[in-house]
């Protein structure tokens, strides 16, 4: 399940802005802060002046560059839906589909007097549901369109045998209503539980229960989801592969979790004839399996009923709408306002037809010579890494032939796809908003489902083209640089070099060095799970990456919260890795060409680099969101990405004449020094 890396987090942002796209932000000395001193608090000093300028727009989670230029996708993607969205009989047929789909979305007049409509089939199959062998078949189809309940089923590349698909079952967040496991667990969160219970018993009103119902079955929903959370494994220990790989056959399966007819899911699902399975956590379903046998199918009734009304409530009626929001993005995230309607339409969109409206969006907006020059730039930060991977003075020569094999078999896919996916067989709806979601997600599992055991598609991409992020995929040793990051102030062709190797140089670096994470490196060359370390290599590697866990579990975002340094010790060490790389590149463009090396606003361009850098993460956030993402997060907060990592860097304490005693002097002997 694991299979993308993320430089940054942005899932929570899905806000308004002004109906022009902004002019591009772009790295400024205008948003540094000069009255404090570097050494004193690096962040301030480099995004102090940002931070007083700006505040939080109240449809927002959060405030940040990187959002203000995912709010300028978002209106160039609104343009090219509004003009697709005209029913004009010379429309092509992906302008058709995006822009019915679109048109489907924003018409609420149509949603309102369908009201929950929508869902009447599914809430009457379940009803009518009279045996627990029923729940099989009925859970595969729900799976099939999007809901989530019990577990996850994916179909992914083998992590063990990276050429071949295969069909893996996963513990899911989807099974629970709240964030994580440690909503339904911990006594701090009472308030977001109760607060949780309020909100299943109002949609369950606004769906036609009586009070009496309402209440009776949110109490039913609530205890059983707590007792999945009690069986579901902590985040940081789902960040080990190895340890959450596990093939079953499906006979295997059938004995570690009975009571559950998978013959009929995965019938149900169109899956081929499985021999076996990858189980990420297998005493999870065994405990799963244990209590479906011990409490009541009407019970599971009242749970699947809730998860299909709640998975759904975002594409129905507006009552339905704006109590989910309610919930989930102003009690949990701290969000006073919801997004625009045509952008959570759009956001659907993107995520059921991406690559139909990304092949639209890189017409307009992605020029050949923008993807040539950061391929390019790839290249050369490849050969930076492998110089790095060859002085690397604590590995033996065992483990770097490795190393270097894996950095050798390394690709990027930029911009976006070779070829753009074709979703004819998707049937869409001007007057059908969520079978429109339901279909594509029906049709994205089938495409993926019929090549279990089948060679892998590597040109495949994780994400569509106008994605403002970017990923590594440790099965494909690939990363991923869509053309929405591509651009201020990540990539910047205005900028001198110096800054745009602080910021889109070190995403790249970032991304690459997640090859050699604490999770990364456990895959070999061709992707596949194996261990090619020595033993003492290993411990080598782990006592170094210590130093990173120790560092981030002392910063505590919130009084009383600290971060998790195991956590996100993989995102951390992407961080360090990427900005060593982006310096080793930089100082080798500086030595080819010397006159790029020369003061500009009073700053050498090593100063430029770190202060790039930092301003990439000039960030403000919600206090409910910043609870949330430290408990749910693998990315540590914004603020602590923007100078941890650079206390590690000899580097940086030259560049600004920081000296032992400062606060941001972090000793020697505490430097991790891993890449």
């Amino acid at each position: 399940m694991k299979l993308l890396f993320a430089f940054l987090s942005l899932a929570a942002v899905v806000g308004s802005f002004a109906s022009e796209p902004p002019a591009p932000i772009r790295f400024s000395v205008e948003f540094m802060d000069r009255s404090v001193e570097p050494g004193a608090d690096f962040y301030r000093f480099a995004c102090g002046g940002w931070l007083k300028a700006h505040t939080i727009p109240p449809d927002k989670t959060l405030w940040g560059p990187a959002i203000e230029t995912e709010e300028t996708v978002w209106l160039q993607l609104r343009e090219i839906l509004d003009a697709c969205g005209n029913d004009a009989p010379d429309r092509d047929a992906v302008r058709r589909q995006v822009g019915d789909f679109h048109a489907s979305g924003i018409d609420m007049a149509t949603r309102n007097r369908l009201a929950f409509q929508p869902v009447a089939a599914d809430l009457e199959r379940i009803a009518e549901l009279r045996e627990k062998s029923a729940l099989a078949p009925l859970l595969a189809d729900l799976h099939m369109r999007g809901t989530g309940a019990f577990f996850a089923a994916e179909v992914q590349p083998d992590e063990k045998h990276s050429a071949t698909y295969a069909f893996e079952l996963w513990q899911s967040g989807d099974a629970l209503g709240l964030p994580d496991r440690d909503y339904y667990l911990t006594k701090t969160l009472a308030k977001e539980r109760e607060g949780y219970r309020r909100h299943i018993a109002t949609m369950l009103r606004l769906a036609g229960d009586s009070d009496k119902d309402a209440a009776r079955q949110a109490a039913t929903v609530l205890r059983l989801e707590t007792a999945l959370a009690k069986i579901s494994h902590p985040r940081e220990d789902l960040q080990d592969s190895l340890k959450n790989y596990h093939k079953l056959t499906t006979a295997e399966l059938a004995r570690l979790a009975p009571g559950f007819a998978w013959a009929a899911y995965f019938r149900a699902l169109g899956a081929p004839e499985l021999e076996s399975v990858v189980v990420g956590q297998p005493d999870y379903f065994q405990n799963m399996s244990a209590l479906l046998r011990s409490q009541p199918l009407e019970d599971w009734k009242v749970y699947l009923r809730w998860h299909v009304i709640s998975s759904a409530a975002p594409y129905l009626h507006e009552a339905a709408n704006r109590e989910h929001f309610v919930f989930y993005g102003t009690q949990l995230n701290g969000q006073p306002e919801q997004s625009p309607l045509w952008k959570r339409v759009a956001i659907s969109v993107d995520g059921a037809l991406g690559e139909a409206l990304g092949r639209l969006y890189i017409e307009r907006h992605f020029p050949p010579a923008a993807k040539a020059r950061v391929e390019e730039m790839v290249g050369n930060f490849q050969a930076t890494f492998r110089e790095r991977l060859t002085q690397v003075g604590w590995m033996s020569d065992t483990t770097r032939q490795s190393a270097l094999a894996k950095l050798e078999r390394f690709f990027a896919k930029v911009g976006y796809p070779e070829k753009f996916r074709d979703y004819s067989a998707v049937a869409v709806r001007r007057d059908d908003y969520l079978g429109n979601v339901e279909r594509a997600s029906a049709f994205e599992w089938r495409r993926m489902v019929v090549r279990v055991g089948q060679p892998v598609d590597r040109s495949e991409w994780g994400c569509t083209a106008p994605t403002v992020n970017a990923f590594f995929m440790p099965t494909q040793n690939s990363i991923t640089l869509p053309a929405g990051i591509l651009q201020p102030p990540m990539f910047d062709p205005q900028m001198d070099d110096a800054v745009n190797y602080g910021n889109i140089g070190a995403t790249i670096g970032h991304e690459m060095t997640h090859g050699f994470d604490s999770d990364g490196r456990r895959y070999d060359a061709e992707g596949s799970l194996r261990d090619w370390w020595t033993p003492t290599d290993a411990k080598q590697f782990e006592a170094r990456a210590q130093k990173i866990v120790v560092q981030f579990n002392a910063f505590a975002p919130m009084p009383g919260t600290h971060i998790n340094g195991k956590l996100t010790l993989a995102e951390n060490i992407a961080d360090f890795g990427g900005l060593l790389v982006a310096w080793d590149a930089l100082q080798k463009a500086l030595a080819l060409d010397p006159s790029k090396r020369r003061t500009i606003d009073g700053f050498t361009p090593e100063q430029r680099f770190f202060l790039s850098y930092a301003q990439s993460w000039c960030t403000l956030e919600r206090g409910e969101y910043l609870r949330q993402s430290l408990l749910t997060d693998e990315h540590a907060p914004a603020e602590f990405r923007a100078f941890a990592p650079l206390l590690h860097m000899r580097q940086f304490y030259e560049a600004f004449g920081i000296k032992k005693g400062a606060k941001m002097w972090l000793p020697p002997e505490k430097r991790a020094v891993i890449w």
